[in-house]
């Protein structure tokens, strides 16, 4: 029993040991659970936070580096736009400038030419003053020459021609003789045969006297023969002495026309020296245009401007009344010239049109000059006052409008002043030859009385003596009409050379697939015609249109259609040796096709307008057609540079060569050798030349002088041409509305 409850009491003790084991073991993996538990929830909560902490981080840095990228943005755009209008501005005045450059250029350049162009003249006279002295005395002594030998010839046929004349005679005499005795024979013969005796001797002799009548008559023939030879000589050898004596003549006159000529210059620098050297004595004043002008050419100008006034001739005036004052008396004429210098400005101002074909402006301004007396006074302000009206005109805002109205007009003036005034008040000289002879000096003279001589024109118009201001005057009119064909001139290109630059690279619908030959290969396709050519050609039809308007002599239509052809071709040849994409085929064809529309312009408009334009293309008309022709791989260098581009150098032609590929038909282009000569003679010239360009350069010289535009502008009769109706108002010119030839007013 006790036993029992031992057992019993060991076997509780076990058991509740074994509960309390399990129960631990229990709690230890829920224990172990819970912290394992927790520490996954800890490091799950701890990993959310610090990805929260990042992407906060993350957050403001994209928010930190896109405001910068704002900032930078707006920043950039602000000194963009800063900069834009800097430039902007600094281009405005840098235009402003260059305006203002380009306008004292081209009125320095324009007397600095003048200058050069005396300058060269009189070196030019003198040269061929003493070539010409040579030439006669070479041709004197050759004449002398000549003229001896001549007469020795002449010496000769003569005494040849009286020995001839001499032996004819005796061979006639001899004739007579023998024809005397032959009758006597043939009288004796037929007493012979009268008796019919005939001997052998008889018959002999008579054969004998036959043969030798024979022989005298093919002498006699022959000495004629000679005769007439010798008198033909003499006739020939005459008219070549005369030949010789006319031509002797014609050089003498031209050497005359010549000395003329540089005593002329010589004369007019002597008196021009004589005023220079005066004008150290005058007291300094303000310059006018006239000063500044004469002062820039070398011309002298003794005498201060702005005191002198254009004198108005009392004869026309009504006498001033007794009771005025003398301020009053002292007004009047100061009110007139104020007068006058208004209604020049208002005639200058105011376009006054044309009337059959001749600018209204110009005739009445010269009528008033030839009224007033101008050209004959020593004194005067008006043509300085009509020279700063006309440039004031001319740098107004409209001035690139009004350019073909006042080249029409101040080239009329210009050619009435040429044709219509003479200087021997100025230029003539005393006789330095006695014995009644005719100096150089007076030859002079009377040329300047007569210019239609010196013209080889036979119309002789009244002739007005001008003065040092009418002269100076003729000068500055020169030079203006220089100014304004060079701003027409410029103002063209630059109007013309947006549409030059479309023009010389083909559109890309009219450009050939390279590799996609048509089926007639040997003949190209001609590319349609673009749009752009078409604009150049309105162009040119609407500055004709302009010209014609304004009535512009074709002289100056002339010079300006072919100046601006030749900056045609030298933008076009230009932009095809610069530009890689425009030496291909296709493009070449385009150019063609354009050139044939300007060929087309050029023989319409003829060859009085245009003049010699198609050949100012030659560069470019070359270039095109050495692009469109085929089969280049067989073409060697002396037939490309003969034959295809005689006017290209080697320079241009290696670079066109060099830049070409065949966009329609993929051909190949010029060999490789004939490239290599072009290359190695390229760099031989390289070493010698001073410049190693390829590109033209643009012509920015006046085509012509004071001498072309007297011979090339016909004469303007001026006397039919009225006063407008709203100029009558002026008393100052109420003598244009009686249609009274000027030059008749004395």
């Amino acid at each position: 029993m006790f036993t029992i409850r031992r057992e019993t009491a060991a076997a509780i003790i076990v058991q509740k040991y074994v509960r309390r084991w399990l129960l631990r073991r229990a709690y230890h993996q829920a224990y172990l659970a819970a912290l394992f538990i927790q520490s996954y929830i800890r490091g799950f909560i701890a990993r959310r936070y610090f990805s929260a902490i990042r992407e906060h981080r993350a957050a403001l840095l994209i928010q930190s580096m896109w405001r910068k990228r704002k900032v930078v943005m707006l920043f950039q755009h602000y000194r963009q736009a800063t900069v834009m209008i800097q430039c902007a501005w600094r281009q405005k005045l840098a235009r402003r400038e260059l305006r203002k450059l380009k306008m004292a250029a081209n009125e320095a350049g324009a007397l600095r030419e003048a200058k050069n162009k005396l300058e060269k003249k009189m070196d030019d006279l003198a040269l061929r003053l003493t070539l010409e002295r040579r030439l006669r005395a070479a041709s004197e002594e050759s004449k002398v020459a000549e003229i001896s030998k001549q007469d020795k010839i002449i010496e000769s046929l003569s005494a040849e021609c009286a020995k001839a004349k001499s032996d004819a005679q005796n061979e006639h005499d001899k004739n007579l003789l023998l024809q005397k005795k032959l009758d006597d024979s043939l009288h004796e013969i037929t007493m012979l045969q009268s008796k019919r005796i005939m001997t052998a001797e008889a018959e002999k002799e008579n054969i004998n006297l036959k043969n030798l009548v024979e022989s005298l008559s093919t002498k006699n023939s022959v000495l004629e023969n000679e005769l007439t030879v010798a008198r033909k000589s003499s006739d020939d050898t005459m008219k070549k002495l005369k030949d010789v004596e006319g031509k002797c003549n014609h050089l003498q006159q031209n050497l005359d026309k010549l000395q003329e000529k540089l005593t002329n210059m010589e004369n007019e620098n002597h008196i021009l020296r004589q005023k220079a050297f005066s004008i150290n004595n005058l007291p300094v004043g303000p310059k006018t245009l006239s000063e500044k002008f004469s002062a820039s050419i070398g011309l002298p100008n003794n005498e201060p401007k702005h005191v002198y006034e254009t004198p108005t001739p009392t004869k026309y005036l009504a006498p001033i009344p007794q009771h005025l004052t003398g301020s009053r008396r002292a007004r009047m004429p100061v009110e007139r010239h104020e007068e006058n210098h208004e209604f020049l400005s208002r005639c200058i101002k105011e376009n006054l049109g044309f009337k059959d074909g001749k600018p209204v402006a110009a005739c009445i301004i010269y009528k008033c000059f030839l009224h007033w007396r101008a050209f004959e006074s020593d004194r005067t302000a008006i043509f300085d006052h009509v020279i700063e009206a006309i440039n004031d005109v001319l740098k107004g805002q409209e001035a690139d409008d009004i350019l073909p109205y006042w080249l029409s007009n101040t080239s009329a003036l210009l050619c009435l002043l040429q044709k219509n005034l003479r200087s021997n008040g100025l230029f003539a000289t005393p006789s330095r030859r006695s014995g009644g002879t005719q100096s150089l000096g007076g030859k002079i003279a009377q040329t300047f009385r007569s210019p239609s001589k010196l013209l080889g024109r036979g119309d002789a118009l009244p002739q007005v003596e001008a003065r040092y201001p009418a002269i100076l005057f003729k000068q500055q009119l020169t030079a203006c009409v220089e100014k304004i064909f060079g701003q027409l001139r410029d103002n063209l290109k630059k109007e013309i050379s947006p549409l030059l630059t479309v023009c010389i690279q083909a559109p890309k619908s009219t450009r050939g697939q390279p590799g996609k030959a048509p089926k007639s290969p040997g003949v190209g396709a001609q590319p349609p015609l673009n749009s752009n050519w078409d604009n150049i050609v309105n162009f040119l039809d609407l500055l004709m249109d302009t010209l014609r308007d304004n009535y512009v002599p074709a002289f100056f239509i002339r010079k300006l259609i072919t100046q601006l052809f030749s900056f045609i071709n030298i933008q076009l040849f230009n932009s095809l040796l610069l530009r890689r994409e425009c030496c291909t085929f296709s493009n070449g064809e385009y150019v063609k096709a354009g050139l044939s529309l300007l060929e087309k312009w050029i023989t319409d408009v003829t060859e009085e307008f245009a003049g010699t334009s198609w050949h100012e293309l030659n560069y470019i008309r070359q270039a095109v057609g050495f692009l469109v022709i085929h089969q280049k791989r067989k073409k060697t260098f002396e037939e490309i540079r003969q034959d295809l581009c005689p006017a290209l150098s080697v320079r241009q032609i290696y670079r066109i060569c060099s830049m070409y590929w065949d966009d329609k038909y993929n051909t190949l282009g010029i060999s490789t050798e004939v490239v290599a000569t072009m290359r190695e003679m390229v760099n031989k010239d390289t070493q010698n030349l001073v410049s190693n360009s390829f590109l033209l350069d643009d012509d920015l010289s006046i085509p012509f002088s004071t001498e072309d535009l007297s011979m090339a502008i016909p004469a303007i009769d001026y006397a039919d041409v009225d006063l407008p109706g709203s100029l009558n108002h002026y008393p100052s010119v109420q003598f244009l509305l009686g249609q009274q030839d000027p030059q008749t007013v004395q």
